[in-house]
């Protein structure tokens, strides 16, 4: 935990040097992107789904959307199926 803390602390002191965020604003930058980076690939599926659902999308195009969202992740997971998606959202 102090190696990440550290690590945290020289990217926060290195936005600070190349942005123009004061330092409370780059901590809860790193903070966010650490939480993004966190999201564990159920969440992000059932996340995505709930948030292209509320914007009117219907299953078959949600689910196409999905699969090509997580080629695109920093960490891609493997390729998942439609069942497989449709299991993480539905249980």
């Amino acid at each position: 935990m102090l190696e990440r803390r550290a690590a945290n602390d020289d990217l926060i002191d290195h936005l600070v040097r190349t942005t123009p965020l004061q330092r409370g604003e780059a901590a809860r930058v790193v903070l966010d992107v650490l939480a993004y980076f966190d999201e564990t690939t159920e969440d992000y599926v059932r996340r995505r789904h709930r948030e292209l659902q509320s914007g009117g999308l219907q299953n078959a195009e949600i689910f196409e959307r999905i699969t090509e969202e997580l080629a695109h992740r920093a960490v891609a997971p493997p390729e998942l199926s439609l069942r497989q998606l449709r299991r993480i959202v539905y249980g």
